[in-house]
């Protein structure tokens, strides 16, 4: 059986869009529209341009979300990339900020999940090289009915903490199936931004770390912990065999659009 024709032009554009991934500016408007322009190409009438009109998110008969009106878009998403390049909160938590709002800002007519997962992969890789073979849409395909629980969930907080905690999950899970995968070597401020995932707030041991980077030796531990208390990420309790840390908090933001 042959592919309806929308389907495969659908695939070549995000083939021809992921060989093109180190070309685009995850700060730039510019490069965003440029990134829809190739994804979108012979789908739809207005590839690489924002909305100018308002637009709903139906699901089955009912309206799940109104997106913000078009002479909106472009102020709000401008301040949107802004808030990334300049925020001080980590890389992986504002990159899950980035997500939920620009998927509520909709400022594409379509394709807007699409290029959200995308530009989430853009941001994780700025961050760290890891990242970019996180597969991301799929773990995300298998959880759809997760992602957009989440996403209605924060819509009705007014709050993005909800759709973090469940990218933030999603991340933990895709490197964990990464890392069972593929011979990939992470570096100490991989590991150790990969166990925030696992613990929280809660503080851990030195040993709890170790079991769960088994490859690595105690003394590479003991460094990863170090260099991470140094660098102002941990906060370090006790000393010798009572040693204990714990992740400095994050505050979770609000969201960053004016909703």
């Amino acid at each position: 059986m042959l592919a309806p024709q929308n389907d495969i032009l659908e695939v070549k554009n995000a083939i021809t869009l992921y060989s093109k991934l180190n070309n685009f500016d995850v700060y730039k408007l510019e490069s965003l529209c440029d990134a829809h322009r190739i994804l979108m190409n012979g789908l739809i009438d207005q590839s690489g341009e924002l909305r100018r009109t308002g637009v709903g998110i139906v699901k089955g008969d009912e309206v799940a979300h109104i997106a913000p009106p078009g002479e909106m878009v472009y102020p709000l998403l401008n301040d949107l990339l802004v808030y990334l390049k300049n925020d001080d909160n980590l890389p992986i938590i504002k990159n899950c900020v980035f997500h939920y709002e620009f998927e509520f800002i909709h400022p594409f007519i379509d394709g807007n999940g699409r290029m959200g997962r995308l530009w989430q992969t853009l941001i994780l890789k700025e961050y760290s090289p890891v990242f970019e073979f996180l597969p991301m849409e799929t773990l995300i395909k298998e959880r759809q009915n997760d992602y957009y629980n989440a996403l209605g969930k924060s819509d009705s907080q007014g709050s993005s903490t909800s759709f973090i905690e469940f990218m933030l999950s999603v991340i933990n899970d895709a490197l964990e199936e990464l890392l069972s995968s593929q011979n990939i070597n992470l570096t100490g401020a991989d590991r150790i931004e990969s166990y925030r995932l696992i613990v929280g707030e809660e503080s851990f041991k030195r040993q709890d770390y170790l079991r769960h980077n088994k490859e690595i030796s105690s003394a590479t531990a003991s460094r990863d912990l170090k260099n991470a208390v140094d660098n102002g990420i941990l906060i370090k309790h006790g000393e010798k065999r009572m040693t204990e840390y714990r992740y400095k908090e994050v505050t979770s933001p609000n969201q960053v659009a004016s909703h």
